[in-house]
């Protein structure tokens, strides 16, 4: 599986009751082969995925390919990643906030 596909599936794997009450939007912008830009909303109970970029994001996430899937694989320490820049994050806070909704930690 590839980030982008990742990304694209996290609706299908988000429980809707751990959504009631959030909005937010999140942009990830993934380089490499297997990346690309996807768009994340929460709203109205719903987690939406859709390709580019779209919206006022919340938070924007950037990173290799390789480095999201590590991180994603528990390969690579998500703290370990942001602090030596392998993965950069915009708004920290809101990413801890929606990490284990999402399936990131």
């Amino acid at each position: 599986m590839t980030a982008k596909e990742f990304l694209m599936s996290l609706p299908e794997k988000v429980q809707p009751e751990a959504l009631d009450g959030l909005e937010t939007t999140f942009h990830f912008d993934i380089e490499g082969e297997g990346g690309g830009q996807v768009t994340v909303d929460v709203k109205d109970g719903q987690c939406l995925a859709e390709e580019g970029l779209s919206g006022d994001p919340k938070c924007v996430v950037r990173a290799k390919e390789g480095h999201l899937m590590n991180v994603l694989k528990g390969k690579l320490n998500p703290l370990m990643a942001v602090l030596t820049g392998k993965l950069k994050i915009s708004n920290q806070g809101e990413m801890l906030k929606y990490a284990k909704i999402f399936g990131l930690m």
